[in-house]
């Protein structure tokens, strides 16, 4: 350690024994900036402009060495990613403790400080989609499960863990949280997106923003822009062509990305796709114009791995890389980031400022903007993590209560025959556990805490009954057959096995007072670059559910998936369907404890369940007419018609009426807002969750507007009998519409009012009238 540069309140940072502007922490921060950007030459600027992927991916070293003052890293870089983050096959001692990863992560840090010419410290980046992507971090659901909590109040209690954890491990960004808006279920990241609709993406979106910078970590919110939405839902090596309308992109795919903006997420990674012919990341329209001078970011930007190259490799706008990486820069990136060493970035970029191929002022500026979150964190003045709190702050009990309530919040009760959940432990003494996913004990390989134990569903169900209860586990059948991915489109004969297998489960089903069968997807079949051209369950699974419902015992499908499944037959036959998603790692206490009714379901459905593939896109918002019932005359339109279960849908052990819809003023000028207001009233024997949702409808509007669109939501408990006055306003925002020449505005007319427990329900309907002029504010694209 180089003590000699450190002295009370500020670091001698370039070492020349004087507090310079950049290191004086009563400056403003831009004078600290420009102070700092006269020191710096070339190879220093550039050497912001890209990032360094960790140990096992770029880095060989899990620590500095002897080499690094000889590293092209020797002039500083903007960021590691995924340093000692428990990469999949990469051993390591400093992965846990805490404090011996914070260590370790601080002596890197230490290099930078102390061993480059002028200090600039280093920006410690992760990724944190289920939980901090951190070895032995606390799990939480998928976003597609905590989008089913529709709880903003828990997804800002999660971002709020996943920034302490970060902090006392060392990281200070947080790629976090997925802002795609998730219309295709054949897209293989429906499972790590909040779901559909954008207004409910925004407000979770926004709540784990402001959870994460809470604690004083960068959120970098992903992926932007209009990257859910690849041709066919085609992800893999794919990700091009969107097919949505400028329209769409304004009104379903920005809206999440302003909404962080406002909330002050101070990162953003730019996505691999096109939009109209031109790469996101090499886009000035999408990279400045709207993100920067429109919604008013400060942070800096980060490609996702490899976006940048795909300028040229993959969408072939420019001849070479260089013509790539001046393209980006002059759009608006600041980071590359990409699987390869930094030099291939470097390089080029560098020979392009000696040539005069790119103005320095561009360079500067991109400089500044990756300068502003580095003095935001404070990295300048408090570079190192105090370690003395870090074993305390990682997989606390507190943290692991907020686990299982989010699992358990995650969970959306899909069907219940005859109620026959919750099962009643005192009645049943021998139960069968069945299916691929009962036993799964890991969580998914991407983007969330590593190395974690899952609690499986077998183990959750036999923890939760007595020992005399009989708990008999038969698999059935794997998530796949030996002929996946084929198979989704040509049926496959069961082997020997497998039918052995599933004659098994019926035996055992004979034998027992209930069943259990926990089905749906995994690694193989979902995630990124996971997508299906079905939505059937995936290999034999179906014909074991079909062979032990058929047996006449009282079964229960339990659904562990990543997006919506055509479930047809499951949902005319079984006897209760429970949604658990992948929970994370409290899958099976979250799970048993609802199945047996410690727990009440109260989450609801985020996304559409179609029917047939053939259906898709079947989702909401949508227009008037886009996805009509025919329930008088279907058979002239040889076609189904309407979802399986709609978007909002979710079932309880309980009932919930709801009354006394109040609406004020009944009348408004178009710069107001209105007040609705509602009792809902718990009229069931149990206590539980539902989720009050409100819609709204402008009758006559001069463009085509959707059928309804989701503009509040509030999740409330209420014991037996208990009621509550539900209250919601409505803003301008809320209310506006993008009009004719590609502008937002609020124009008069009369707004109907729906009240419900999902987008169908309706439970109560009401009006009120925007008086006025109409006020808007133009985008245009």
């Amino acid at each position: 350690m180089n003590k000699s540069i450190y002295h009370e309140g500020w670091i001698d940072l370039n070492k020349n024994g004087k507090l310079d502007p950049y290191e004086n922490s009563k400056l403003p921060v831009e004078k600290r900036i420009d102070d700092l950007l006269s020191r710096m030459n070339v190879n220093e600027k550039t050497a912001q402009l890209v990032t360094l992927y960790g140990y096992g991916a770029v880095l060989t070293d899990q620590q500095p060495t002897t080499t690094w003052p000889d590293s092209i890293w020797k002039d500083g870089m903007a960021n590691i990613d995924e340093q000692l983050d428990g990469r999949k096959d990469v051993p390591s001692d400093l992965y846990w403790p805490p404090s011996i990863h914070a260590q370790a992560l601080n002596n890197i840090q230490r290099f930078f400080i102390e061993q480059t010419r002028l200090g600039i410290p280093v920006d410690f980046t992760t990724e944190g989609i289920r939980g901090l992507k951190a070895v032995k971090a606390t799990s939480f659901p998928d976003e597609i499960g905590q989008g089913s909590t529709w709880d903003p109040d828990l997804i800002h209690q999660i971002g709020k863990v996943e920034g302490e954890e970060a902090r006392a491990l060392g990281y200070t960004n947080v790629y976090s949280p997925e802002l795609d808006v998730s219309r295709d279920p054949r897209w293989g990241r429906v499972l790590s997106t909040y779901g559909e609709d954008p207004y409910l993406v925004s407000t979770l979106g926004v709540a784990m923003v402001k959870g994460l910078q809470g604690e004083h970590v960068v959120s970098t919110v992903k992926h932007f822009a209009v990257y859910s939405v690849p041709k066919g839902g085609r992800d893999g090596h794919n990700r091009t062509d969107p097919q949505v309308t400028p329209r769409e992109v304004y009104t379903m795919h920005l809206p999440p990305f302003e909404a962080a903006m406002k909330a002050d997420a101070l990162g953003v990674m730019s996505s691999y796709n096109d939009y109209n012919g031109i790469p996101v990341t090499g886009s000035y329209y999408f990279l400045t114009r709207l993100l920067r001078q429109k919604y008013g970011f400060k942070g800096y930007i980060v490609t996702d791995s490899g976006a940048l190259r795909f300028i040229h490799d993959k969408h072939h706008v420019q001849k070479d890389y260089k013509g790539a990486v001046l393209q980006a820069l002059e759009a608006g990136v600041n980071v590359r980031t990409d699987f390869q060493n930094p030099s291939v970035f470097l390089a080029p970029l560098r020979e392009a400022i000696a040539n005069s191929e790119i103005p320095m002022s561009t360079v500067d500026q991109r400089v500044r903007e990756v300068m502003n979150v580095k003095y935001w964190l404070g990295l300048f003045d408090n570079p190192y993590v105090d370690t003395s709190q870090s074993n305390q702050n990682v997989n606390k009990p507190s943290s692991e209560e907020l686990s299982l309530r989010a699992a358990k919040e995650s969970l959306v009760l899909l069907k219940n025959s005859n109620t026959v959940l919750p099962l009643d432990k005192n009645k049943i003494k021998s139960i069968l556990v069945a299916g691929p996913n009962a036993v799964m004990e890991e969580s998914l390989n991407r983007y969330g805490p590593t190395r974690i134990k899952v609690t499986s569903v077998l183990n959750g169900i036999k923890n939760e009954v007595s020992k005399e209860t009989k708990v008999t586990f038969v698999k059935g059948v794997d998530v796949v057959d030996e002929n996946f991915p084929v198979s989704d489109i040509l049926d496959t004969p069961l082997s020997n096995n497998e039918k052995e297998q599933i004659q098994q489960a019926v035996a055992a089903a004979k034998q027992s007072d209930a069943a259990v069968l926990v089905v749906g997807e995994d690694d193989r079949t979902v995630g990124e670059s996971r997508s299906r051209v079905s939505l059937n369950l995936p290999g034999h699974q179906l014909e074991l559910v079909k062979a032990v419902v058929e047996t006449g015992v009282p079964t229960v499908v339990v659904l562990m998936n990543g997006r919506p499944l055509t479930i047809n037959w499951i949902d005319k036959h079984a006897a209760a369907i429970l949604e658990a998603w992948y929970p994370g790692a409290k899958t099976g206490d979250a799970i048993a404890k609802t199945l047996f009714g410690e727990y009440n379901p109260g989450g609801k459905l985020p996304v559409t369940f179609p029917k047939s593939v053939g259906q898709v896109p079947l989702n909401f918002p949508y227009m008037p007419a886009s996805q009509s019932y025919f329930p008088d005359d279907p058979e002239d339109f040889a076609q189904v018609t309407g979802p399986l279960y709609p978007f909002g849908y979710g079932l309880s052990y309980t009932r919930f009426e709801f009354s006394d819809l109040q609406i004020a003023p009944l009348k408004q000028n178009t710069g107001g807002t209105v007040q609705v207001s509602l009792t809902v009233k718990n009229t069931g024997k149990r206590k539980g969750d539902e989720v009050v949702q409100l819609y709204i409808h402008e009758k006559v509007t001069p463009v085509i507007v959707p059928a309804s669109q989701l503009r509040g939501f509030k999740r409330i408990t209420l014991e037996p009998g208990e009621t509550q006055i539900v209250q919601f306003q409505l803003t301008p925002e809320d209310v506006q519409l993008l009009n004719q020449n590609m502008e937002w505005e609020v124009v008069p007319g009369t707004f109907e009012v729906m009240i419900g427990s999902s987008s169908v329900d309706i439970k109560l309907r009401g009006e009120f009238v925007i008086t006025g002029s109409a006020t808007n504010k133009a985008y245009g694209m």
